[in-house]
C-alpha cells in the first residue's frame, strides 16, 4: 500500500486544487493531505476560511482518503505520524526538493518527493484570482 502525502493551505477550493490532489492520488494507493494551520502560513496572506472549515472541505473530496490539520510547532510532526512513501508538491509550492529529502532522511522518513508540474490554467484557478474577481465585482459595495 503506497501512501502519498500532499500539503497545502486550501483556502478557497478551486479546480487547481482538485487537479493537484488528483495527480497526487495517482501516485499511490492512499492520499493523505495536511491542511496548513493559519499560524504556519507565512509565504502568502493568511487564509480567509478558518482551518477547521478548510479541513472539512478537503476531507469531503472523493480523491482524499484522510486529511488532517498540520502542526502549529513543527511541520514534520504529522509527516512523522503518517510516514508517507511519496510526498507530492504542487507546481507552485516553494519547497527545495533536495533540502526536503535531506530533512526527511534525518527524521528517518524514507519518502520520495515528487513535484506535480501540471497546473490548471483557467481564469479562476487560484485563490488570489478568485479574491481579485470578488473584489472587482463586489468591492465597491458599501
Amino acid at each position: 500500500m503506497v501512501k502519498v502525502l500532499a500539503t497545502g493551505t486550501f483556502d478557497i477550493l478551486h479546480p487547481g486544487h482538485i487537479l493537484f490532489l488528483s495527480k497526487a492520488r495517482e501516485l499511490g494507493d492512499e492520499l493523505f493531505v495536511i491542511v496548513a494551520r493559519e499560524s504556519m502560513v507565512r509565504h502568502k496572506p493568511k487564509p480567509i476560511i478558518p482551518e477547521e472549515q478548510r479541513l472539512k472541505m478537503v476531507n469531503a473530496l472523493k480523491v482524499v482518503d484522510n486529511a488532517v490539520l498540520g502542526s502549529e510547532k513543527n511541520m514534520f510532526e504529522p509527516v512523522m505520524e503518517i510516514r508517507p512513501d511519496i510526498i507530492a508538491l504542487g507546481y507552485d509550492q516553494t519547497f527545495d526538493i533536495l533540502k526536503l529529502e535531506t530533512e526527511l532522511r534525518e527524521l528517518k522518513i524514507n519518502a520520495k518527493v515528487v513535484r506535480i508540474s501540471d497546473s490548471k490554467t483557467c481564469p479562476l484557478c487560484s485563490t488570489g484570482k478568485i479574491i481579485k474577481k470578488i473584489l472587482e465585482r463586489y468591492g465597491k459595495m458599501s
